[in-house]
């Protein structure tokens, strides 16, 4: 998959203001995702695997970035 395509449909947290810098995030059909600055969504893009999201998103519920 080429990231620098605009294919992904990325979406905003819906906890980000109006002008307040935040990442989007796109569903993969692997059950990865890509990361990108909402203030530059034409900038760089990370790719994450479906078990590192997984693995994420249970240290964010964990407490371990707080």
């Amino acid at each position: 998959m080429d990231l620098t395509q605009p294919d992904p449909k990325f979406r905003k947290s819906s906890f980000s203001g109006a002008n307040d810098g935040c990442v989007d995030v796109a569903d993969l059909e692997d059950g990865g995702r890509i990361v990108r600055n909402s203030k530059d969504p034409d900038g760089p893009r990370v790719r994450y695997t479906a078990h590192e999201w997984q693995m994420f998103i249970a240290g964010v519920k964990a407490g371990e970035f707080d």
